[in-house]
């Protein structure tokens, strides 16, 4: 089928770009944003998601204020053609600029949110080593990825109240994805594997002034690393790739999120240290993320809109669709010169079964301080 996109010469396979090379169900494209004031009062996320073997598009607003976090969803048939995947309902996300500037747009106000912002890269795009994994012979997940450090400017009205967004004050991230992971409705796919389900995944974006840093990992469930990545982002023409990179998680007892976090990155004849001193947890569920209702690429009809309202701490951080987060925080560099940066970001969490490392050995079981 021809679509828009196909009047450019930037086809990689000998299909119309209306047709994915891989017919996996699991095939999507994702953007996803943050944001949040360097004082920590004000915390805001976006996302939005096609799916084009399941004909499914969604997308997600949500934001943190007072104490509450308030979400808004949508979800509508996929267009066929890529050029109008920029609108779902009431949200919006519009690439003003490829790699330099995006527009969201929210217009909900029965869900008590209204935004118009825009997301200024300061740095460029940094490219994550491929994600690859099976279950047995199965691919579950192959996609690549790219974050982005940046800036907010605009507007977000919650409940009739206007919050100007200052880009001196604002900052934030953004990735992008695509390629194949578990999203939709789950379909059985022959004989079940013997193994039980496991996912374990860190990811560190942190705004300082004039720079940023990344930090990944994802593990097996007996700590060996299948995929990690570090670096440093100095202004908008530098990557600093890390050589080496470790961490030390500490946990809330009974839960699986943060009550404080280490880094240590290695660039060759220099190091740093950085502290992460958590602020407020993010659910992720505001973005579909392990939603029970909203999840990513569910069918929903030809359109779909609703939200919800969490106070926050969650009561219950250990139910199912509470274990995935981010924790923004303070963070604190030191380099091995002594030089000390402060800035902030955040600290995703989404660790699912088992991890010998960290002492869990059930599916949502919480870390216990005497293991």
């Amino acid at each position: 089928m021809i679509t828009s996109f196909d009047d450019y010469p930037i086809h990689q396979t000998s299909e119309p770009i209306a047709h994915p090379e891989s017919g996996d169900p699991g095939h999507y494209d994702r953007y996803f944003f943050n944001g949040y004031s360097k004082d920590g009062s004000l915390f805001f996320a976006a996302a939005m998601g096609v799916y084009p073997n399941r004909h499914v598009m969604d997308a997600s607003f949500s934001v943190v204020v007072n104490g509450e976090q308030i979400s808004a969803h949508s979800s509508a048939r996929a267009p066929i053609d890529r050029m109008h995947c920029n609108q779902v309902g009431p949200i919006g996300i519009e690439v003003v600029s490829p790699m330099k500037e995006h527009r969201i747009t929210v217009e909900t106000p029965e869900h008590g949110i209204r935004a118009d912002l825009r997301f200024i890269c300061t740095s460029l795009p940094y490219e994550e080593p491929p994600f690859l994994v099976r279950s047995g012979n199965r691919v579950t997940m192959k996609y690549t990825r790219l974050t982005q450090l940046g800036q907010w400017s605009g507007w977000i009205e919650i409940d009739g109240v206007r919050h100007n967004i200052d880009p001196t004050v604002v900052v934030g991230s953004r990735d992008r994805s695509w390629g194949v992971r578990g999203v939709g409705e789950r379909i059985q796919l022959g004989a079940p594997l013997n193994h039980a389900p496991q996912f374990f995944w860190l990811w560190a974006p942190v705004c300082f002034d004039g720079f940023g840093t990344l930090f990944d990992v994802n593990e097996f469930a007996d700590g060996e690393r299948w995929h990690d990545s570090g670096a440093m982002l100095i202004g908008n023409d530098t990557i600093k790739h890390a050589h080496d990179v470790s961490y030390q998680y500490n946990w809330e007892d009974g839960t699986r999120r943060s009550v404080g976090f280490e880094l240590d990155y290695t660039f060759g004849d220099s190091s740093a240290h950085v502290t992460f001193e958590p602020i407020t947890h993010f659910q992720m569920l505001g973005l579909g993320y392990l939603h029970p209702e909203w999840g990513h690429g569910m069918w929903k009809g030809e359109l779909a809109v609703g939200g919800e309202r969490l106070s926050l701490p969650v009561e219950d951080p250990m139910l199912m669709h509470h274990l995935h987060t981010q924790t923004l925080s303070n963070v604190t560099m030191t380099l091995s010169s002594g030089e000390v940066h402060r800035g902030i970001g955040v600290l995703e969490t989404l660790v699912l079964g088992a991890h010998q490392p960290n002492g869990f050995t059930g599916m949502t079981d919480g870390y216990t301080a005497s293991r």
